[in-house]
Parts: structure tokens; sequence; C-alpha cells
């Protein structure tokens, strides 16, 4: 089964229609027979859209930090809940598991994650779609960003439209599961061999 991992908010935010699309985009995630990756939480946005795959029958999956489930905010209706020792460890095996990411707003978490799975799709560490589900312009700032970044010369554009954005839930899916760019290597215009880690 094909899955996408979606990284979303420990909280609802206060527009409501946050949480109309993380319930639109689980119901039909479900409908296409496609599962759900996840941080593995009961609250906020994450358990809206675990809530809503599960109602219509889908498949949730939940990675959880055991720091966090012993806080007692894992879902405990999955249909397979993870735990890892790290945040680390959560966000390598969300990637593993999944063939693609959508972020829908979220805040600090959500952010981390979003940035880490395109900074490894940049570096050629995956190969998987990021797309940034908006919701009435919550993501305008970021690609603000991210294009001030293209103009300063830190990020390249062939890596800039790593981050593709998506303004519905039909054309998140859609680019979710599309094909990948042909990218730049990263180190390709440097002198000598890239640096080691």
């Amino acid at each position: 089964m094909p899955r996408l991992c979606v990284f979303c908010g420990s909280n609802p935010g206060t527009d409501p229609a946050c949480r109309a699309v993380a319930v639109e985009l689980g119901t039909e995630m479900a409908r296409r027979g496609l599962g759900l990756v996840y941080g593995g939480g009961d609250v906020g946005l994450m358990g809206v859209l675990a809530d809503a795959v599960l109602a219509a029958g889908g498949e949730a999956v939940g990675v959880i930090p055991e720091f966090l489930e012993r806080a007692e905010i894992a879902h405990k209706g999955l249909t397979s809940l993870l735990p890892v020792a790290s945040m680390h460890e959560r966000k390598a095996l969300m990637s593993e598991l999944a063939d693609g990411f959508v972020a829908l707003p979220g805040g600090y978490g959500t952010l981390d994650e979003l940035a880490e799975a395109l900074t490894w799709t940049q570096l050629g560490l995956q190969s998987k779609p990021v797309v940034l589900l908006d919701v009435g312009g919550f993501w305008d700032r970021l690609h603000e960003f991210f294009d001030h970044a293209v103009d300063a010369g830190f990020l390249r554009p062939a890596h800039r439209a790593l981050a593709q954005r998506a303004t519905t839930v039909e054309e998140a899916l859609r680019l979710a599961l599309g094909p990948m760019p042909e990218l730049p290597q990263k180190w390709e215009e440097r002198d000598g061999p890239p640096p080691q880690p």
C-alpha cells in the first residue's frame, strides 16, 4: 500500500479551515487506498487527521517518541503505533515508511520535519515529493523566505522547486504521488569532492 507522511500541528490552530482540510485530506487518502504515516498523536490536527483516516476505513501508522507516549498523547486507536527512542529516529522511520510528504499547518515540530524532508531530498538521501498544503495562506511567508534564499544565493532554483505548493487536497495528493524532478547534485559546482560528514 502506498503511504504518505503528513506533518501537522499538535494544536488545532485558530482557523477552522485547518481542521476541515485535515478531515478532507484524511478521508480522501483512505478513499484512494493511501496509508497515513504521521507523528502518532491524538491531539491537534494530528488527531483530527488520524481520526478522519480511520473513520473512512483507512490505515493510520503513528511513529511516536517514547517520552511523548508516556505523556499520554499517543493515539490509542491506530492501525499501528511504533514507539521510537528519539525525535531523530521518529523522522527517519517516518521517511522510511512513506512514499511522499505533505505538510499541513503547524508550529516548530512541523517546520522541523518539513525542513529535514526537504534537506534529505536536496542531498539525495531520499527521492520523495514534498508538498506544502496551504490553508488560508498559512505557508505564504515560508515560500517568500525560500524565494529570498534563492535571491541571496543560498538556495539553487532547482532545489527551491522541491518545496511544492498545493492549495487543494486534490492538488496535494497529485503532487505528493507524482514524479520527482531531475535535480542537480548539491555539490556539483564545488571544486573537489563533497565535504565528509
